[in-house]
């Protein structure tokens, strides 16, 4: 893979060796289940052939030494001396992995590393993916074995705790278990997942990517906030309801019946209303996508992604304006089956479900209307055409 190479060169021309180990962990979209993964909902996936390369060496001395070719700071620390605190950079992603690894498994050896992800930053998960492809190079490197679900929880764990975003398990998950031209259907309360092979009935289809030039951190976006607003939601309906409910931080829409939604939903201040209504509406196409794509209707499920964006932006409102016009010009784009934003929403990128023989085409009237209308983000908007692949669960 050239970006692979791009990662090898550069590791030879720092070490003037070869290195001993190259990983990849790929990126991940989630046509359906859009933030309600926090809230123990059901979610679409799938991993695609884009993401992050690392290629590596072991250092006996515990230290690692890693340099990115996305960023310029140099990270440097010892596996068994990590800071307590994130320090406020992007390694902070590495020092995350290392710290909850080494809480169950003692780290000794360390690496000499350079990374390197291969699209933009910003809605495809590439922070999950960082994580889980670091520690999976320690834990080689260490002689450790982690079962997939171990690495997905690990991985989250180094994400909420260390670097201070409370996402859920969709985007590890994705990662880890996705198989290439399968659909993830992920129960997030019981972790019980199927792998829904894409039927030889449906019409071939390609993921297009749109970025749109901005750049975001979840941790100082609103992303935080609209999760307790769904947990205000849910603790809400059921003391309406006179259900049992325990700690705020423990409660989630999943614990709320959907008629106790229907009976109290009047009584919410508006802002919980429109997170639970999302929740609820989401969860029910997340499950209709999964009937819709075993039975190989792509029309179907793709109208259903339109829907799912339309609800991120009336009811969880998120997207900004720049995201807001593209996913508008995709509802309007021949040849996209359905699309909406990618990740958190607030920044980054939207993802389209298309037809790959109009994929120019597409390509080409997404950026001209999306560039007349922001021209000053000529050069940092990009386009990407990509394909589903295996999560780094099926590669090791």
């Amino acid at each position: 893979m050239k970006n692979e190479m791009n990662s090898v060169i550069k590791y030879r021309e720092i070490y003037g060796k070869d290195p001993e180990y190259t990983g990849f962990c790929p990126y991940r979209i989630s046509p359906l289940g859009a933030h309600i993964d926090h809230q123990f909902g059901k979610i679409n996936g799938l991993a695609i052939d884009k993401g992050i390369h690392i290629a590596y060496s072991a250092k006996q001395n515990g230290v690692v030494e890693l340099q990115s070719l996305n960023f310029p700071k140099r990270a440097q620390f010892h596996v068994a001396s990590i800071p307590d605190k994130k320090v406020g950079d992007w390694a902070d992603h590495l020092r995350g992995a290392a710290k909850v690894l080494n809480e169950v498994y003692p780290l000794r050896v360390g690496m000499s590393a350079v990374i390197e992800g291969t699209l933009p930053v910003g809605g495809l998960s590439s922070s999950a993916a960082v994580i889980i492809v670091f520690m999976s190079a320690l834990c080689k490197l260490n002689r450790i074995e982690l079962g997939d679900w171990e690495l997905i929880m690990m991985a989250k764990k180094a994400e909420n705790e260390y670097v201070g975003v409370n996402c859920g398990k969709l985007d590890q998950a994705c990662e880890v278990l996705c198989q290439k031209d399968h659909l993830l259907y992920l129960d997030c309360k019981d972790d019980s997942y199927t792998l829904i092979q894409t039927p030889e009935n449906m019409k071939p289809y390609a993921i297009a990517v749109f970025f749109s030039g901005l750049e975001r951190s979840l941790a100082n976006s609103a992303y935080n906030l609209r999760q307790d607003e769904c947990k205000a939601a849910a603790y809400d309906l059921l003391a309406y309801a006179g259900l049992p409910y325990g700690k705020f931080k423990e409660t989630r829409l999943r614990d709320v019946p959907f008629e106790v939604f229907e009976s109290y939903k009047d009584r919410l201040p508006e802002n919980f209303y429109k997170r639970a209504k999302h929740y609820f509406t989401e969860f029910e196409r997340a499950q209709e996508g999964a009937k819709a794509w075993k039975d190989g209707d792509l029309d179907a499920y793709g109208r259903l992604v339109f829907e799912s964006g339309r609800s991120s932006i009336e009811n969880y409102e998120c997207g900004c304006d720049q995201l807001i016009s593209l996913y508008d010009i995709m509802t309007k784009t021949d040849g996209i089956y359905g699309g909406r934003f990618s990740g958190a929403g607030f920044k980054g990128c939207c993802m389209a479900l298309i037809d790959p023989d109009k994929a120019d085409e597409i390509i080409d009237k997404v950026t001209h209307e999306y560039l007349k209308e922001y021209p000053d983000l000529i050069g940092k908007y990009q386009a990407a055409i990509c394909h589903s692949a295996d999560g780094v669960g099926v590669l090791k």
